[in-house]
């Protein structure tokens, strides 16, 4: 369960103006690991970081759209060797753009508003 950061410093200062365990764990419903686990990392500073991870991809998106709407008859297989990738993660990075191929070869967009990349129709 996820904790709030306003309820986890009203916890660590409720313990530290002189309650008990027993009295914290009644009021926020708590065990003293808990507690000691949040001391530190309050004192640490480890709150205030935020990160934020994003890793790097072998298929960008906007290129992919490119490709697709300059040669949209092409297979999975020929979009994977230009990305040096498989046609399964080419397959799911068309589903991720809500572009799917139907029997007629031209791709359509499923839902262009939605992901702000839409493929020239035509």
């Amino acid at each position: 369960m996820a904790y709030s950061l306003d309820f986890i410093k009203r916890a660590v200062s409720y313990k530290q103006e002189g309650h008990s365990f027993k009295e914290l764990n009644e009021a926020f419903g708590i065990p003293s690991i808990t507690y000691y686990d949040w001391e530190e990392k309050l004192k640490n500073g480890y709150y205030n970081v935020k990160i934020k991870r994003t890793r790097r991809r072998k298929i960008d998106k906007e290129k992919l759209v490119q490709m697709v709407s300059e040669k949209p008859d092409a297979f999975l297989k020929e979009y994977a060797e230009l990305f040096n990738c498989t046609p399964v993660a080419i397959f799911y990075a068309l589903e991720d753009l809500d572009i799917t191929r139907k029997k007629n070869l031209s791709p359509i967009t499923r839902n262009p508003k939605k992901n702000g990349l839409s493929i020239p129709q035509g």
